[in-house]
């Protein structure tokens, strides 16, 4: 169970993620579960049952000290042993003084006794004594802490059944005292003397338990729990006077109340102070006997100024009368929270936030944020536990930069970071989050802790966290109807002082801004305003923040006065007013006011129930929902109290009555659920409660046999939520558990639950054994029955008999045989079994059932098997003796034949054999820096593949004014305005999209200088592209919803494909580029470790077996020492050591040389092949010229084969000159053969021309080969790149605890939500458009170009393995199952295997990216703002819209018809000739 746990503890709690997130330390301590723990200095000090730990502040551990071991009472001292010991030193009270470096540890051995450690190493024992400081019990409960007292350190010990004498009655009082720290003071160490008197206050009553304490200057604070006739809480004051005396007869006491408007909770479990000056606030959790009912309230419990005598009730000092005053009463100053089971509580101020982090009873670490005014704000879960562990009522802040709160569950201990700010890629995300630990830093541009960000400004949340944006508007309007737009900003500033300033741009030029002053700018709005779209620019030093507003007339939002009208009229920045939206005068927007209106809807949704009601915090799919008016709801949101943003998932099938949907991963606790509507509107109530996580603890049996089918037991907390149990060795279900039968034998199967989209790990893992062996039975009569003893051969199994059915089989009848026993014995085990029949019955056979499995034992003739050994010899020796006389002479003719053939096919698979067993993926070793292309080029190889002029006319001329060219061009100018026009832009595509002579090339044309025309307003051209996608969903001819997106037929396909890559491109450069460029270095240097023919470009080892090199002839690695010439005086640089081929040709060579230098020195040599040459030397000082051809090439027919190494039998470590032709001329004159234009007819390498030759010139190359023996050699190479392979796909499909790029998650949702309007139930259609979208659209696309995203050529050859590993990966996305024969291509088996394990990622990868949480508007309106505005100047917008008009121009009539029948307004009408106007009298932009 303990390792199941720390399994889903790893999945859980300590998470860790690619964007560098903070992790979960844990220390897993020995000995029983934590009793305490303290911080002090630099350590953290942890008691458990057994052992004491002093870890460092990471949970590192540095000294253990165990506290078993032996007793001595004669000398009083207590020596540990490592192993055993009779008795247990029960650590209760950890006192640091860290002024005198020391531990105090007090609890029970014997009788009460306390040590003195070294606060630096605890292994270092300073004294031990018999001492009761505390309990002696080892439960005793106590407080101790180190107070100060005049000056003097005193351990103040509060605790339950202190005894008077060490052997005297245990008496069931609690007691107060001051004790000695050292033996300097009076009564030396640990003594409570003070004078001649013990002081000491005493509980007057039994049952009184100490909760808590603490010093605050000079007060002492006692909290505890009185338990006896009407229970308490009582809060105890103590002012430090000049002695211990005087301070514990200065007690002065409260009773707390909890708490007002509800039933009173009268057990304190775990409080907190709240750091600051007076008054003094305290923070404490109130339970009554139901413990699972909790509240947390605060308090001011400043001790009372007036000085009156005051004798206390329940506390006295030593033996003072009983009777006391009445102690005053402390009421809550708030009520923070009411929820289940809250057992710790830790209080942190942070600027002008209270921070409170709790513990559960059910495992989670919750996060309180809590305003100035001490109103609970947001609520928020930073760790949980699988299961329902409780939290150790302490909990402390890590000193050490104050980001972790200690954390203690059981017998674990946990240093969890109070925030994740590194998570959070974007200053929306980062105010999102609304946790006043996390801003944007605008020097780092990240969001981060504030101290993480010096000089410079970090924004951060509002002080008011019911804010949802981060900038909201309003209107106001003066005396003479001028309207003035009013914009406000939410963030807070901190950190360096940084300018504010506002920009206001809208579709009719930028607005004059009437002033600014932060937190708000205004501005003057012309006077037509519906319809009016305003890009509002705020700047705040470094950092820019941008809102595009669509502006409503307020005046024209009308309708029935309903909470929905209100909420849009406030929403739009208007007013509310008499039941009527208006122009705002003055004051500030409160949705309240929308509160109490009627809502003008009889036929709301309803919610009857919901099935099921629990589920684990993974979630649950495909829940039922019922209830009443239905028919309209779009989504389900679900909100805890105080949760600081709800989570919505969409209806996946919809009935009107009932609806079923995916209940979305949440926290431990209750959750409220109502139902959305288009409008916004969410109606119903009802709700949900997640629970913990099922844990899987054991499996008994945990072994089986081969087939599968034994029946198993399973432990399982929360079973109900698991979904079904999954082997790790077959892609079967089940959850009625017995074992899946596997194909091999012996091994261990990994057993896992899917819990909703989840899998749990099961400690145990099944082992899977051979088939039992049943070998003889023995039947016995006995008085009325028949026993029967089976004999089995032992094994592993350890087989019960509820594995087990036997039936005796008698004159062709069964007979159940009952089991009584199975007795092991040495090597066999019996199986005793009771047939119901005549003792006298001869049973023929027995018949074994197990799992799947039939197993007959019969007993044998052995007349008649004798005879049948005698006779079968005989005859197969006749046969035999026959066929071996006609064999032999057929043999020797053949002998010398086959002994060759079979010779070299061999040593063909042999080493095929040994290449795919030695192989490994150690490929590359310095590929130097990934050579990607700016944004520009990668984008214009997108958007234009086939290049061309129009590819350069598009992008940007450095050496051009661009604001220069935009003034010159007054038709471009108001092209791009009626761009912007959504009716004209849609009708324009759908006329082009009509007409029969407007190509597919066409389409691609204008999509992609569609894009670069829109390319700096991209939210702008994602709101047209989504329009058209849904009218292209939504057309009637489009009824086969599975083909939507599959190619690129229309305009919309092409501008999404653009779109994609724009979105993505951050991610390609951060992430799965890096793995494409790793795996292009690794595919070519595997291409180049064999023969490559120089020719035809086919190679030994490829992923292609249309490149497969499957007639190479044999070939040696040759070592060379390569010099170049430095200058022009013969002087020669070091030598580089080359790994060659003898089958290399000269150019070959070449490459390999200049391969070499670029690793070593990470820079090319920078000379063209054609101009290097080679020489070898042959002797001290004479080099002869390396040559692809010369008089010394071997030639066939009329065929010359290149010269390589072999050739001229270049030896190993032989130095090879390089020389540029430019410097030192050859000493051959020639051109380079490849620029013959017949040089692949003319010339030959290793593959042998089609020419007849003389079989005896050159027997090595007219060896039998065959192709289908190096198909190995795919494998090899396979193998080789796997790594690579695997990596990258995952960089591209995987999450983890990271979020999905915000385009893909947008989209996705999109397409969500365009399949909830259009009712598909069907999820394999999401499945396929997701599909189509991405990985078909986009990522196929850089797969086989890597061209397109780095500096490079890319070969025929590398383009054939590429188009390989693109056909496994789009297959990894495929729903079908396609089974494979032997005649099935190879690209298609290579990666065979590997397919379901990548299918099964893919699930994961979408169902990942659909529970992560919805990513805003404004975020993603942000995120593309920031996109057009990294790249604003790339692109040559006039020449996009030139080309852009030549359509227009073209079919200018068509465009006009069109809008005519769309009624779009004579307005737009009159733009689009204005255009034509304009185009047809400017050359400036013609198009001819």
């Amino acid at each position: 169970m303990e390792f199941a746990w720390l399994l889903l503890f790893v999945a859980l709690g300590g998470l860790r993620g690619a964007r560098g997130l903070q992790e979960v330390d844990v220390f897993p301590s020995r000995g029983g579960d934590i009793r305490d723990f303290t911080v002090a200095a630099r350590w953290v000090y942890v008691v458990t049952g057994d052992y004491l730990y002093q870890l460092n502040h990471s949970l590192g551990l540095l000294h253990s000290l165990t506290q078993r071991g032996e007793y001595m009472a004669s000398s009083i001292r207590f020596n540990r042993a490592s192993e055993g010991g009779t008795s247990t030193f029960s650590v209760n009270t950890l006192a640091p003084l860290v002024e005198r470096n020391l531990l105090f540890t007090c609890g029970a051995l014997n009788s009460g006794y306390c040590e003195t450690l070294n606060l630096t190493d605890i292994t270092q024992i300073i004294s031990g004594e018999d001492f009761e400081l505390s309990p002696f019990v080892p439960k005793g409960i106590s407080v101790g802490f180190v107070v100060d007292v005049n000056g003097k350190s005193y351990i103040l010990a509060a605790a339950e059944g202190m005894n008077e004498t060490r052997f005297g009655d245990y008496p069931k009082k609690s007691r107060i005292r001051l004790h000695n720290t050292h033996d300097g003071q009076v009564g030396k160490l640990l003594s409570a003397i003070d004078g001649r008197d013990s002081p000491e206050i005493v509980a007057h009553a039994h049952g009184v338990q100490f909760v808590d304490g603490f010093q605050i200057k000079s007060t002492i604070f006692i909290f505890s729990n009185l338990n006896y006739d009407a229970p308490k809480v009582r809060l105890l004051w103590f002012a430090s006077k000049t002695s211990k005396t005087e301070t514990l007869r200065s007690l002065r006491g409260a009773t707390l109340v909890c708490c007002e408007g509800g039933k009173a909770r009268q057990r304190l479990v775990s409080s907190s102070v709240i750091p600051g000056d007076q008054p003094v606030l305290w923070a404490g959790i109130f339970t009554d006997h139901d413990v699972t009912i909790t509240e947390l309230a605060v308090y001011d419990v400043s001790p009372p100024t007036e000085a009156v005598t005051y004798t206390d009730p329940d506390f006295g000092f030593k033996q003072e009368p009983w009777k006391g005053d009445v102690p005053i009463t402390l009421r809550p100053r708030r009520v923070l929270l009411r929820h289940r089971f809250m057992t710790s509580v830790l209080a942190v101020k942070l600027n002008n936030w209270l921070i409170v982090f709790i513990g559960t009873g059910d495992g989670q670490l919750l996060k309180l944020t809590v305003d100035a005014k001490l109103q609970a704000q947001c609520l928020s879960v930073i760790w949980k536990a699988p299961d329902d562990r409780r939290v150790f009522p302490k909990m402390h802040l890590d000193p050490v930069g104050r980001k972790h709160v200690f954390v203690a569950v059981r017998d674990k201990l946990m240093r969890v970071p109070v925030s994740q700010c590194v998570q959070h890629s974007s200053l929306q995300s980062c105010w999102n989050a609304r946790d006043p630990y996390c801003g944007w830093c605008g020097a780092l541009t990240r969001c981060s802790f504030e101290d993480e960000c010096p000089s410079s400004l970090w924004l951060s949340v509002p002080d008011d966290l019911s804010q949802r944006r981060m900038l909201s508007h309003s209107f106001q309007e003066d005396a003479e109807g001028k309207i003035t737009l009013v914009v406000f900003t939410h963030l807070k500033r901190g950190g360096a002082p940084a300018n504010f300033s506002c920009r206001f741009d809208s579709s009719v030029g930028v607005l004059g801004g009437l002033g600014y002053k932060y937190p708000e700018c205004t501005c003057l709005l012309p006077p037509v305003i519906a319809g009016l779209r305003v890009s509002v620019t705020l700047s705040l030093g470094e950092v820019d923040v941008t809102e595009e507003l669509n502006l409503l007339n307020c005046s024209g939002i009308t309708g029935a006065p309903t909470p929905l009208l209100c909420s849009q009229c406030l929403a739009a920045g208007c007013g509310w007013s008499n039941g009527a939206c208006t122009w705002t005068r003055s004051g500030a927007l409160n949705m309240s006011i929308c509160q109490g209106l009627q809502t003008g809807v009889d036929s709301l949704p309803e919610i009857f129930n919901i099935t099921p009601s629990e589920m684990s915090f993974y979630g649950k799919n495909n829940a039922v929902l019922t209830g009443r008016n239905l028919g309209h709801v779009i989504g389900v949101r679900l909100q805890g109290h105080l949760d600081c943003s709800a989570k919505e998932a969409s209806v996946r099938r919809n009935t009107g009555a009932s609806l079923t949907f995916h209940i979305p991963a949440g926290d431990k606790g209750r959750v409220e659920v109502c139902l959305l509507l288009p409008d916004g509107g969410c109606h119903g109530n009802a709700s949900l409660t997640y629970l913990s996580a099922p844990v899987c603890a054991s499996i008994s049996p945990d072994t089986t046999w081969a087939s599968g089918k034994r029946r198993m037991n399973i432990t399982v907390s929360n079973l109900k939520f698991v979904n079904e149990v999954i082997h790790s060795h077959t892609d079967e279900r089940s959850l009625q558990f017995e074992s899946l039968a596997a194909d091999r034998d012996p091994f261990s199967s990994t057993v896992t639950l899917r819990v909703a989209n989840h899998t749990l790990a099961c400690p145990t893992a099944i082992r899977y054994l051979p088939e039992p062996q049943f070998t003889d039975f023995i039947s016995a009569p006995a008085a009325d029955h028949l026993r029967l003893t089976i004999e089995k051969k032992s094994d592993e199994l350890q087989m019960a008999p509820e594995d087990l059915r036997v039936k005796g089989v008698q004159g062709g009848e069964d007979y159940d045989c009952v089991i009584t026993k199975i007795e092991r014995s040495s090597g066999t085990d019996f199986i005793t079994c009771v047939i119901q029949i005549s003792s006298d019955a001869e049973i023929t056979a027995v018949k074994i059932m197990y799992g799947s499995q039939t197993k007959v034992l019969t007993h044998f003739d052995y007349l008649k098997l004798l005879l049948l050994l005698l006779v079968v010899p005989l005859i197969v020796g006749t046969g035999v003796g026959v066929y071996c006389w006609q064999k032999r002479s057929l043999t020797a003719r053949m002998n010398n034949l086959i002994e060759v053939l079979e010779m070299d096919i061999r040593n063909d698979i042999r080493q095929g054999f040994v290449d795919m067993q030695t192989e490994d993926s150690d490929l590359i070793e310095n590929v130097g820096a990934i050579p990607f292309l700016d944004y520009k080029h990668f984008a214009a190889k997108i958007f234009f593949p086939e290049g061309g002029s129009l590819m350069t006319a598009c992008l940007k001329d450095i050496s051009q004014d661009p604001r220069k060219m935009e003034k010159q061009d007054d038709g471009c100018g108001r092209l791009a305005q009626l761009l912007r026009e959504p009716l004209f832009l849609t009708s324009m595509v759908h006329t082009l999209e009509e007409q029969k002579s407007f190509t597919i090339q066409h389409k691609c044309t204008v999509a992609s200088v569609l894009t670069v025309a829109l390319h700096r307003d991209l939210g702008y051209l994602t709101e047209v592209m989504e329009q058209l996608l849904r009218a292209a969903m939504e057309q009637p001819s489009n009824g086969q919803h599975k083909m939507v997106l599959r190619r690129t037929q229309s305009i919309v396909e092409k501008v999404l494909t653009n779109w994609m890559s724009i979105c993505l491109y951050g991610f390609l450069r951060e992430s799965a580029g890096q793995h494409l460029y790793f795996l292009v270095s690794a595919l070519t240097q595997q291409i180049a470790k064999g023969p490559v023919d120089s020719v035809t470009e086919k190679a030994l080892y490829t992923l292609s077996e249309d490149w497969l090199l499957w007639q190479a002839q044999d070939f040696t690695a040759v070592k060379l020492q390569a010099v170049f010439m430095v200058g022009g005086d013969g002087q020669l640089s070091e030598p580089l050591e080359v790994e060659a081929l003898s089958c290399d040709t000269v150019d070959q060579v070449k490459l390999k040389i200049l391969a070499v230098f670029k690793a070593k020195f990470g820079f090319a040599y920078n000379i063209p092949l054609r101009d290097i040459r080679l020489e070898l030397e042959q002797g001290p000082g004479v080099f002869v010229a390396l040559e692809e051809v010369d008089r010394s090439s071997e030639v066939i027919g009329e065929v010359t084969m290149l010269n390589t190494l072999r050739h001229y039998k270049v030896p190993a470590k032989v130095t090879v000159k390089v020389l540029s032709t430019g410097c030192h001329p050859p000493l051959v004159s020639q051109s380079s053969v490849k620029d013959d234009q017949n040089f692949s007819v003319k010339y030959f390498h290793l593959i042998d021309p089609d020419v007849c030759e003389d079989q005896g010139m050159n027997p090595e190359r007219k060896k039998l080969k065959l192709k289908e023996v190096h198909l190995t050699k795919l494998l090899s190479t396979k193998v080789a790149v796997h790594s690579y392979v695997v990596n990258l796909f995952r960089g591209i499909w995987g999450v983890g605890p990271g979020k999905a790029p915000p385009a893909i998650k947008h989209f996705f949702d999109f397409l969500d939500g365009q399949a909830a309007r259009m009712k598909i139930a069907d999820p394999e259609v999401l499945h396929i458009w997701k599909t189509n979208s991405l990985p078909l659209r986009f990522w196929v696309n850089i797969l086989k170009n890597p061209q397109f995203v780095f500096d490079m050529d890319k070969s025929d050859h590398l383009d054939g393995c590429l188009s390989v590993i693109a056909q496994a990966f789009m297959d990894s996305f495929s729903l079908t199952d396609t089974k494979l024969g032997k005649h099935a291509p190879t690209n298609k088996l290579l990666y065979a295997k590997d397919i379901p394990q990548f299918k099964q990622e893919v699930k994961a990868y979408y169902n990942c990216v659909r529970e992560q949480q919805p990513i805003t508007t404004a975020e993603f309106k942000d995120f593309l703002l920031e996109e057009s505005r990294k790249h604003d100047n790339e692109f040559n917008e006039p020449a996009a819209l030139r080309e852009l008009y030549k359509f227009i121009h073209q079919y200018f009539t068509e465009i006009e018809q069109k809008l005519e029948h769309s009624g779009a307004p004579a307005e737009l009408k009159e733009q689009l000739k204005q255009v034509k106007n304009q185009f047809d009298g400017q050359k400036s932009c013609s198009w001819d």
